[in-house]
Order: C-alpha cells, then structure tokens, then sequence
C-alpha cells in the first residue's frame, strides 16, 4: 500500500495534467486550472517549510560540530532570522505590520532589504562569475581539431561584438555576432531543448508505467 497508492495518485495527477492540452472542454480547463493554480501552491508551500526545516537544521548542527566555516552558518541564520521576522511582522510598502520598518528616515523594509541588499549582492556574484568562466575559457578552448577551432573562433567573434573595441576595429563585429547569437546559437538551443522535452516525456511514461520506481525511495 505504501508503494501503490503514491503511484495510484501520480498516475491520476499525470493523466489530468496532460488531459486538458487534448480536450477543449471547460470541465477539463477548470480541473486543470485548479491543479495549477490552487494545488501546485498548497504543495509548495508544504516544500517552502520542509525546505526552510532542512535549512535550519543543517546550520545548526553545522554550528554545534563546529565544522568548517561554521561562522557563516551564524551569518546565514540571523540574516534569515531577520529577514523573516521582519517580513512577517514589520510594515511594508503595502501593509502596516507590528513594528515600524523605518527609523529616522532608514528604511529596513523587506524591498528594501532585496532591492538594497539581495540584487547587488546577486549583481557582484554575477560579475565575479564572470572572471571565472573568461578563465575556464581560456583553459578549454584549446584548438585541437576543427571544432574546437570553429567554437573558438565564434566565441572570439562574439566576445568581440559585445564590446565597443570589436565595434571600433570593424563596424561588421556586432553583426556577426548577431547573426550567431540568433541563428546557429537559437537552432542548437532548439535542439537541446527538444532532447530534453524527449526525455522528460520519456521519463515521465517509464514513472507512469511503474518501471522506475526510484522517485519512492527504492530501486525496485
């Protein structure tokens, strides 16, 4: 029972979900509707807490074992703690909470703790990041062959097209990067997407038909 009614239940919520994109009929909208709109959400707000449980928990054992770099375990914890309390209790840019987010012309907000705090962090990791793969690109594109001199060539070309130095060495940079950003990049992109979507309907029927059966916590 424990491994038939989970696979019951996914195989009900499988044929309703892809049932609607083959009936016009307002019965099935409306079904469909409400597992998307209404269900999804109730789940994951369930995922919201486990994952927020597992969070917690692993910084704190992190903490008490005193493993390394453990200090940011502390850092994460009572920036979570912070965020939380003030996202639940204090006022907003909408709402008027328990606590007053704002003293003496500081806001302390939570928009403005993500506009201020969370977006330029996300910016310098991103710029960080940055530096990091014109590295990795340096190491991987070894011209060995004549695809590795093709792919580095287009990377050259377009690297240059994105700068104003590739536009003021020849004004045709910017275009042909262009070009390879919007045609070979989008077909090979198309493809890859579709290899995907082929093994997700793939995996999907092998989930339904009962022959993986990994997903309930066992091989077989």
């Amino acid at each position: 029972m424990q491994r038939k009614l989970p696979l019951a239940l996914l195989i009900i919520m499988g044929i309703l979900g892809f049932a609607q994109l083959f009936s016009p009929h307002p019965r099935w909208q409306d079904t469909h509707d409400i597992l998307r709109n209404d269900m999804l959400r109730i789940i994951g707000a369930f995922a919201l807490i486990l994952g927020l449980g597992n969070l917690l928990r692993a910084h704190v054992m992190k903490i008490q074992r005193r493993a390394q770099n453990w200090p940011y375990s502390i850092v994460t914890l009572v920036g979570f703690l912070m965020a939380a309390t003030i996202g639940l209790f204090g006022d907003g840019p909408r709402r008027v909470g328990m606590f007053r987010t704002e003293i003496n012309g500081f806001k302390f907000d939570d928009m403005t703790i993500y506009f201020q705090i969370i977006v330029p962090l996300g910016a310098t990791m991103f710029a960080l990041l940055a530096f990091f793969m014109a590295s990795a690109a340096y190491r991987s594109f070894r011209a060995k062959g004549f695809l590795a001199v093709l792919l580095l060539l287009s990377a050259f070309v377009v690297m240059l097209g994105q700068v104003p130095v590739g536009a003021a060495i020849s004004r045709h940079f910017p275009d042909i990067a262009d070009f390879i950003m919007r045609v070979p990049n989008t077909a090979s992109k198309r493809g890859i997407e579709m290899g995907i979507i082929l093994g997700m309907i793939a995996t999907m029927l092998k989930i339904m038909a009962g022959i993986e059966r990994s997903w309930m916590g066992g091989g077989e």
